[in-house]
């Protein structure tokens, strides 16, 4: 007779091991940097963890990465590293370029540092990888091209060191001269600039008037594609507002930025079936986060008035902030969660859902978001854990809302695309 999960776990649980380690637990000296590790290094930490990048330390040769072993394995095994925390068992499941490492990956690094992080054979290290450009853009791949426009703010910043938090309004021309729409962005302060730029959220402003929200970088956060057959309209002559937050680098050294915006369009003469919208939703700015209190809990709520498709979804909180979930009312007051994710403040990740299970709501139904704070001494991000926190633009301050990335659907649309769910379900799918 097989065993159930259930069972399975009571019996790990009684024999000390975890799942992990069961996976190679009859042949732990098998497990070796240059064949199996390296791999998953390469892969899915050096894009970071290498000379001039933002992380702290490199992972690009086998005697770092021996020292590190252990804070290695403490971080993948809380699935801290790579930053990707969304809660995988809690509502939809299926995401777009899901950075996070499986349970193999895992349990390999896990036996490895339990087995004292062997060398192997360094015949059998793949290369590692070649970085140009420290501030490369990370979308050429994906796009296959390097960005067809690119528009800095229009001078270099520098942030004092002992200087206070900094709001900035800077404008810059496009130079576009005729409209097109956009595909993908990505925003990223310049090498030196790294540490300094809390945010950066641009918005355009139109010839003949009008405009609106573009694109929004905050720390850790890479780059954003629009799904298919949606776009967004830049037009000819339009004036790039930039909202720059600067706060004083924490390594005490003034510090000179000049962020940039890449964008990459549409092919000339190709119109989106949908215009893709990104806004913040169910924002509570009525925060009370009194010191010591080490679970805190906020809602906030947004009423829908057209039906939309949620193509992604992106926490945003600050420093006290440690998870975030979203949920939809619908009008005859069922309850339905679609996401919840754990937060860092140091890593602002848009999860984009799969086309095939992005959620589908009806107009008169309510977004719910639900957040978490921690303003106590268990908490390495709080300053004074004695202090009272409230709501503010200051990194020591705090927010509560979610980055809703959306487009909207007429009542024939969103009838079409919910029958089509339907029709997946009774053809097997799991979702």
């Amino acid at each position: 007779m097989g065993l159930t999960n259930k069972t399975a776990g009571i019996i790990l649980a009684v024999i000390g091991l975890s799942p992990f380690s069961l996976l190679f637990a009859q042949q732990p000296n098998s497990i070796n940097f240059a064949e199996h590790v390296a791999p998953i290094i390469y892969d899915n930490c050096v894009e970071c963890h290498r000379p001039g990048s933002i992380a702290p330390m490199s992972l690009l040769d086998y005697e770092t990465v021996r020292a590190w072993g252990p804070v290695i394995k403490d971080r993948v095994e809380k699935r801290s590293m790579p930053p990707y925390f969304i809660d995988k068992e809690v509502g939809v499941q299926s995401f777009e370029d899901d950075r996070s490492l499986s349970d193999q990956e895992i349990a390999t690094i896990v036996a490895w540092v339990d087995s004292g992080s062997p060398q192997g054979d360094m015949n059998y290290l793949p290369p590692a990888p070649q970085f140009e450009d420290d501030v490369a853009w990370t979308l050429e791949d994906d796009m296959g091209r390097p960005p067809d426009l690119i528009i800095p703010i229009p001078e270099p910043f520098t942030v004092p060191a002992d200087g206070p938090n900094w709001w900035m309004t800077f404008y810059s021309d496009t130079g576009l001269t005729e409209d097109r729409w956009i595909k993908a962005f990505e925003t990223k302060p310049s090498a030196e600039g790294y540490p300094v730029v809390h945010h950066a959220v641009t918005s355009m402003e139109f010839p003949d008037g009008g405009g609106g929200f573009l694109s929004e970088y905050a720390l850790g956060k890479t780059a954003d594609i629009n799904p298919p057959g949606t776009g967004q309209l830049i037009k000819a002559g339009t004036r790039l507002n930039w909202n720059v937050h600067y706060a004083a680098s924490p390594d005490g050294l003034d510090r000179t930025d000049r962020t940039r915006l890449a964008l990459w369009f549409l092919p000339e003469g190709e119109d989106p079936e949908h215009e893709l919208i990104r806004s913040h939703m169910a924002d509570n700015e009525d925060l009370d986060l009194p010191g010591g209190e080490e679970r805190i809990r906020t809602d906030g709520y947004e009423y829908l008035d057209k039906n939309i498709r949620i193509t992604a979804f992106q926490p945003h909180l600050h420093n006290l902030g440690t998870r975030q979930c979203i949920e939809v009312i619908y009008q005859d007051n069922r309850r339905q969660t679609l996401s919840c994710a754990d937060w860092d403040f140091g890593w602002h990740i848009a999860y984009n859902y799969s086309e095939e299970v992005q959620p589908l709501i009806p107009k008169g139904s309510m977004i719910h978001v639900t957040s978490w704070f921690n303003n106590s001494k268990s908490n390495p991000w709080a300053g004074d854990s004695r202090n009272w926190v409230g709501f503010g633009q200051r990194s020591t301050d705090d927010m509560s809302f979610s980055w809703i990335s959306y487009y909207e659907l007429t009542d024939d649309e969103y009838d079409e695309a919910v029958a089509e769910r339907h029709a997946g379900f009774e053809v097997g799918s799991d979702d």
